[in-house]
């Protein structure tokens, strides 16, 4: 019995003493882990925040008729530069009939009042011919006489005006010719010869006839969320993208930051508006998608490091690198760091351009095939 126990212990030894040293074995025989090591670049780093939004004009104007009616023509299309005071189009007048009823009898009516008043004076003409009548009371019918005549001559302009839009020595003035009230470009002209359309008036903003804007003045509009719009702030400079003109970025200053924020697709949206420093000669349509880029920070050519290459205290969390000194020998170098793009970080103090900064983090590759 005491036999077969010592037997046992003895086997048991053995077997541990042969994974121990199996497990030295294939300890020995792995590579040892060789880091590499990057060098400090100089870089110019930006702290950025991207808006999506579009290229509008800074003021659009909206042409809109005083009469409504139908257009008969229109003299400008989308592209034209027009000058303040330029036709753009014209309109026939669509009379209503009740007025026209009314202007019809206004005219009966003052032709009726014109001649009896001319009897008047012809009446009155004869007497103080004889000498009835003093000439006060003569000048008195005249006067009467060339008022009815005043009333008539504008009842048929009213009835005119009325019926066609205008009317004689009026002509230039007429409610029917749609003239430019700004000089720009034409945007668009959303109508065509045969379209109705609405006068402007209290009730009824009216048809527009054409929009017209400055092009050489355009704005960045856009919105940011609210996770981003306590980052910002006005006056900070704007680089804007515009997906349809490659290898062109335009500069830009953002002028306007919405007070209040609008819910959409669950998420809090901020209006931003940026004027456009167009000094070119590169010709950007209104309403263009565009990014634009909001610099919150910069550093020009400082001493950058992959962010990668950043280690941290555990305890402390202050960041620091492992300088080599030797071959595969490293010693701890507290730094500083700047500002940070995400890539590159800014290191302000602690390292020298020509330091070799050990790639701490390796990926060892997986054997897949096994």
């Amino acid at each position: 019995m005491k036999k077969s126990v010592t037997l046992i212990i003895l086997i048991t030894i053995v077997i541990a003493f042969g994974g121990a040293m199996y497990y030295l074995y294939q300890k020995n025989s792995e590579d040892p882990i060789v880091y590499e090591t990057e060098k400090p670049s100089t870089q110019t780093i930006i702290r950025k925040t991207v808006a999506t939004g579009s290229i509008l004009p800074l003021e659009e104007v909206l042409i809109k008729p005083n009469i409504s009616g139908v257009i008969e023509e229109v003299y400008v299309e989308g592209g034209d530069y027009v000058k303040s005071g330029d036709l753009l189009a014209k309109i026939k007048v669509v009379p209503n009939l009740n007025a026209l009823n009314d202007g019809r009898n206004a005219i009966v009516e003052a032709r009726i009042a014109l001649d009896d008043q001319k009897r008047n004076l012809d009446r009155q003409t004869g007497l103080f011919d004889k000498g009835v009548i003093s000439k006060v009371d003569l000048e008195r019918a005249q006067v009467s006489f060339d008022q009815a005549r005043q009333s008539y001559n504008a009842a048929n302009k009213r009835y005119d005006i009325v019926k066609t839009g205008t009317t004689a020595g009026f002509r230039n003035a007429a409610n029917t010719l749609i003239r430019s009230t700004v000089t720009g470009m034409v945007l668009e002209v959303p109508v065509e010869v045969g379209n109705q359309v609405i006068e402007s008036n209290n009730f009824n903003e009216g048809t527009t006839i054409a929009a017209i804007a400055d092009v050489e003045k355009m704005i960045f509009e856009g919105k940011v969320d609210e996770s981003e719009v306590g980052k910002i702030k006005e006056n900070l400079p704007l680089e804007i993208t515009v997906g349809a003109i490659e290898n062109k970025v335009f500069d830009a200053v953002l002028d306007y930051i919405a007070p209040k924020g609008n819910v959409e697709n669950g998420a809090i949206q901020f209006e931003i508006k940026g004027t456009l420093s167009k000094k070119d000669t590169v010709f950007i349509r209104a309403g263009l998608s565009a990014n634009a880029s909001i610099i919150l920070d910069r550093a020009d050519s400082v001493l950058a490091l992959k962010e990668a290459l950043i280690q941290f205290d555990p305890d402390t969390k202050a960041p620091f690198v492992e300088i080599a000194v030797g071959d595969q020998d490293f010693e701890r170098r507290d730094v500083e760091l700047g500002i940070s793009d995400g890539i590159f970080v800014e290191v302000k103090s602690g390292l020298s351009g020509s330091d070799s900064v050990k790639v701490w983090n390796v990926i060892k590759p997986e054997n897949f095939g096994s």
